[in-house]
Order: C-alpha cells, then structure tokens, then sequence
C-alpha cells in the first residue's frame, strides 16, 4: 500500500509541475525538505518564488484535496519556506500556491497563504 501511496502522489506532482510549466513558470526544486516539513515544487513566475503544494484525492466526498490543507500543513509549508528563503541576501517576491487533483480534475489555487 505505502509504495502505491508514493507512486501515486509522484504521478500528481508529475502531472502538476506539467501543468505548472505550461502556464510559464520555472522549475527551480521538487521535494525540498526541512525539519519541519516539505514543499513539493518550488518554482518561479518572472521574479517571484512560488512554493507549491500537491494534493490528490480520489473524489470530493470528504471536502476534496483543497479542504486537506490542514492549518497544521499550512505552518508546515511556512516553515520550510522560511528555511529556503535563508540562502537569499535580499527576499524575492514569493506566494503559496496549491495544485489540487480531484479525480481527474486539476486546479491550480494561487496565494493560499498570506503572510
């Protein structure tokens, strides 16, 4: 089951980094990890960083994959962000964006976070 969950979820953040760069934005990193947490991609659109988190569900019957973006995920990705961004001498524009997969449906939610 744990390898089908894995394989799975790779797929989603295949398909949504896809659709991600066709809509133009840049891969700069999959799969950054912190102590906190992980962001799934992390690209950018002209100057702005984008930290991305993947959700899948198989339907929207318990609130789809937006609705399991818990506040205790949403403190995680801040976190991690923060680690990040610390490589950088000055801050680049950046925002929080969720790319939810609900059966075959894919959408792209922008700025799901604000400081």
């Amino acid at each position: 089951m744990k390898q089908n969950t894995t394989e799975s979820g790779r797929q989603a953040e295949d398909r949504a980094l896809a659709y991600l760069q066709s809509q133009g934005l840049v891969l700069i990193k999959r799969n950054f990890r912190s102590r906190r947490g992980e962001i799934d991609l992390i690209m950018r659109e002209a100057s702005t960083l984008v930290f991305v988190e993947v959700r899948q569900r198989k339907d929207q019957r318990f609130g789809g994959a937006a609705a399991s973006i818990t506040a205790t995920k949403q403190a995680r990705l801040w976190h991690s962000a923060q680690v990040f961004l610390q490589r950088f001498a000055s801050l680049p524009a950046c925002r929080f964006d969720a790319v939810c997969i609900d059966g075959t449906s894919l959408t792209w939610l922008r700025h799901i976070l604000s400081a």
